[in-house]
């Protein structure tokens, strides 16, 4: 179906953050949305109500009326939904996320798209804003809430639009990954590790996705690649678009050097091929979020923008919700959340969070949440991720028992490995368990970094109260 006959849309776990943000695109260009999903909690819901979306909870088959255009089904749901076997019954039109969002935002205009395993919600936003600093009206759809639009979308009122890339499957009926629908003009690639064990066998299974990816990037477009990622050199075989490096390594197209953290963030200078492009401040604290501003700068100065807007750009970024955020301060006790959940994420947040308050009492709390982090894929590589962190706790594991036993991470082995480096670390189970704790143990000075690609039970705002 041709979208300008679209009229009525009805997505299928509506609140998921990518279907969230497309039905808010939706919305605001001006056709009737609603839909339906089982786990109705903020951000996402909140993001809904104030578009003036209608969330049916739960999923019936009444929900799907004869008046519905077109469906959009979410990745989490199966054909066995209810709502999607009412779909099919009725023979109504029905397409993927991603597929809609390339049709109805993406085709006509460039796109760009970060993907990578690490920093794509970073760099993302950072490239939203600066594109949008400087005047450009980009469109975008970010996998976190930006704090410069209090939201997590915009439609487009120029050239460019800007996609969170990633490599998670895309429906029941396409088991292709997201970022193949993105139509990329440029993109920047962060880097690759093996991720998402739930739907990929292994490392080699997670790079051909990627392989796919980078080949359908438009010849006549550019590519960006994080310099010292091992495994990127093996995706690059048939590329048709120029490819640039970037990082810290002098022998990167593009360099970031001289990272000196400074007020709650960062600067680092940035070089092209040995020519000095100049100095960038970036509120934000640790150097591999000056990588991703570096990504992001070259990017767009290969877009036309100058060296001074894309430094306004960087200078008035306010950053992302459950990246880095400090939530609050009780008593002379900072609580900072943090959505990192891979070993490499965990490590780079703690360093950065230890970095930027020196001299004081760094506490990480991590709950095994995602798909990955909740099998043993990674039981030997947690300890060491912890590393920088002065006490550690590790939850329990969400919903374990969607998980094959044999399968599962062992939060216990992992705190007692932690423990044989001298270090001081707990295994404690339930939230509200967590919270006792560092309301006993904590002291003025301490900040508690807490981790966790979900709600944790509302830990943040519960252990404020409790402080």
């Amino acid at each position: 179906m041709h979208p300008e006959k679209v009229k009525s849309i009805y997505l299928i776990a509506i609140c998921g953050t990518g279907m969230a943000s497309l039905a808010g695109l939706l919305k605001e260009s001006g056709h009737r949305v609603t839909g339906s999903d089982n786990n109705i909690y903020p951000p996402m819901s909140t993001l809904l109500t104030q578009a003036g979306i209608e969330i049916k909870p739960g999923y019936r088959k009444e929900n799907i009326s004869k008046d519905i255009d077109l469906v959009i089904i979410g990745n989490a749901v199966s054909r066995t939904n209810e709502e999607v076997k009412a779909v099919l019954e009725a023979n109504l039109p029905y397409t993927s996320f991603p597929e809609a969002l390339s049709r109805f935002f993406l085709e006509g205009r460039k796109s760009l798209v970060v993907a990578g395993t690490h920093g794509k919600t970073t760099t993302t936003a950072l490239l939203s804003w600066v594109l949008n600093s400087a005047g450009k009206k980009p469109g975008f759809m970010v996998g976190g809430w930006m704090k410069n639009f209090d939201n997590n979308h915009q439609v487009p009122g120029g050239d460019f639009f800007v996609t969170e890339g990633d490599e998670y499957d895309t429906a029941f009926f396409d088991k292709e990954p997201k970022f193949l629908h993105y139509r990329p003009y440029a993109s920047i690639l962060t880097g690759i590790e093996f991720d998402h064990a739930d739907i990929y066998r292994d490392l080699g299974h997670f790079k051909s996705s990627f392989k796919k990816y980078v080949e359908i990037i438009e010849p006549g477009g550019f590519l960006l690649v994080e310099f010292s990622d091992r495994n990127i050199p093996d995706i690059l075989t048939h590329v048709s678009c120029l490819v640039e490096t970037y990082g810290e390594d002098d022998r990167a197209d593009w360099q970031w050097t001289a990272y000196r953290r400074e007020d709650h963030g960062g600067r680092f200078a940035l070089r092209h091929k040995g020519e000095n492009i100049g100095e960038y401040f970036i509120p934000m604290i640790g150097s591999h979020n000056a990588e991703n501003a570096a990504a992001a700068a070259a990017l767009t100065l290969k877009l036309g923008l100058t060296r001074e807007e894309i430094a306004e750009g960087f200078r008035t970024f306010k950053g992302i919700k459950r990246r880095q955020e400090v939530v609050g301060e009780k008593n002379g006790i900072e609580i900072i959340d943090d959505f990192a959940h891979h070993p490499t994420a965990i490590e780079r947040t703690v360093h950065a969070v230890k970095e930027a308050y020196p001299g004081r009492r760094v506490w990480a709390i991590f709950e095994p949440r995602s798909a990955t982090s909740r099998r043993n894929i990674f039981q030997d590589l947690l300890p060491q991720s912890f590393k920088d962190a002065d006490l550690v706790v590790i939850a329990g594991l969400f919903s374990p028992d969607k998980i094959k036993p044999e399968e599962r991470l062992d939060p216990e082995s992992v705190v007692e490995s932690i423990r044989k480096e001298g270090r001081m670390a707990d295994f404690i189970p339930e939230a509200r368990s967590i919270i006792d704790l560092v309301t006993r143990k904590s002291r003025p000075g301490d900040v508690i970094l807490i981790m966790s690609s979900g709600g944790f039970d509302g830990i943040h705002q519960k252990l404020l109260d409790r402080l």
